[in-house]
């Protein structure tokens, strides 16, 4: 499970990826972008939105890049209007944070930031097709 925040995501993934694959063992690779992605602002401990899906990406582009096979994400959402994450399509900003701040433990994205993100994930897995299909046929 990498949780390695956006900044490094790129930068570190690949070489384990590397190291682990050339160990000729088989794992499956998740991506946890919301535990990297955390930070306190004006007293609430929020995630930023464009951060997760930096992370996201690089996770997909590092995996494709080395030839392994993304396995998950790990995601803390709800269905909920809520304001615990800022960004997304609306910019929620530091300052909304307060206005329905419901977590009692770790900040989730709210339903519209959790559909972006679905969508993000559902294109990166669609860019996986062909390889996949490459793969099936070289195992019969």
């Amino acid at each position: 499970i990498s949780r390695m925040g956006a900044a490094k995501v790129t930068e570190k993934l690949a070489p384990l990826v590397r190291a682990v694959e050339g160990a000729g063992r088989k794992v499956v690779w998740l991506c946890d972008p919301m535990h990297g992605n955390t930070t306190t602002q004006g007293g609430y401990k929020t995630r930023d939105f464009g951060a997760i899906m930096d992370e996201v990406r690089g996770f997909f582009d590092v995996l494709r890049g080395e030839g392994a096979v993304p396995g998950g994400v790990h995601v803390e959402m709800t269905g909920r209007n809520v304001t615990e994450c800022t960004g997304g399509a609306h910019g929620l900003t530091a300052a909304d944070l307060g206005e329905n701040y419901a977590t009692f433990c770790d900040p989730r994205l709210n339903a519209e930031q959790s559909l972006e993100l679905a969508f993000l994930i559902a294109e990166e897995l669609k860019a996986q097709r062909p390889r996949a299909a490459a793969l099936a046929r070289a195992a019969q």
